[in-house]
């Protein structure tokens, strides 16, 4: 059984990323909360897919679709959201790649690549329903970083270093905004069994390691991350702010 939220019901929220893994567990969550729920992606077939399956069990479930590290399309798709939802009351900036990168190879174009992808934008996107939150005197901002950088994880420098960014952004924005009642949290998840995962990196080598260091013995998978978040975003973690969470099965 899965909590109910009664505070979430009809809220506006706004996913970034969506079409597939986590963020395709967080839709499926909110949607069940009866929010009305927006999502950005730049996968086409999956986001309309998803939407529409949605839309067809009678959930508000609607796909914009952009390329996160273009600012003035993420503005645009923001402002559609708003005009065809409402004010955007839960920013959840889930949007990210993990791709591996040896060091010698990484040039300084790919570098501010990196950060366009798994930074960058959620600044943009809490810059942009700011305004609505603030009018409202309320508002959810949940920023995800990642426990990579703080496992010391290598590999993918860029990576780890934009995740690591990410609690300093939430924290910023957290002192910020308090005045104007809006919370600001980051979660970061341990390694979470999405398709994604499955096919390119969880080898049995990867898996035996990781029931080593991880406390719960088992692949942890998208839906546990999505239960969380949800839970944050709702007045039952009315208090929470200025913090990072990390979902890891005890990894970190």
């Amino acid at each position: 059984m899965v909590a109910t939220y009664s505070d979430l019901k009809n809220k506006v929220v706004l996913v970034t990323g969506g079409g597939s893994g986590i963020g395709e567990a967080i839709i499926r969550r909110f949607a069940e909360q009866g929010c009305k729920v927006a999502f950005i992606d730049i996968a086409t077939e999956p986001s309309a897919k998803l939407a529409g399956e949605l839309s067809g069990h009678g959930h508000s479930v609607r796909f914009e679709h952009a390329d996160l590290t273009d600012i003035s399309a993420l503005r645009s798709a923001v402002a559609r959201v708003r005009e065809g939802l409402g004010p955007v009351e839960i920013l959840i900036n889930n949007a990210a790649h993990d791709e591996r990168h040896p060091t010698p190879d990484v040039t300084p174009e790919y570098w501010d690549d990196r950060f366009a992808v798994n930074l960058k934008h959620q600044f943009f996107a809490a810059q942009a329903v700011l305004p609505d939150m603030q009018a409202a005197k309320a508002g959810v901002i949940i920023n995800f970083g990642s426990f990579s950088w703080m496992i010391g994880q290598g590999g993918m420098a860029a990576y780890t270093a934009a995740k690591s960014a990410i609690l300093g952004l939430t924290r910023s924005l957290a002192r910020d905004f308090g005045p104007d009642n809006i919370r600001v949290n980051a979660i970061a998840p341990g390694w979470i069994m999405t398709q994604r995962q499955l096919e390119k990196w969880l080898t049995p080598e990867a898996e035996h390691d990781l029931m080593q260091r991880q406390c719960l013995k088992r692949k942890l998978v998208p839906d546990e991350i999505a239960r969380f978040t949800v839970f944050l975003a709702s007045d039952e973690a009315s208090a929470c702010t200025n913090q990072q969470y990390v979902v890891d099965g005890g990894w970190s």
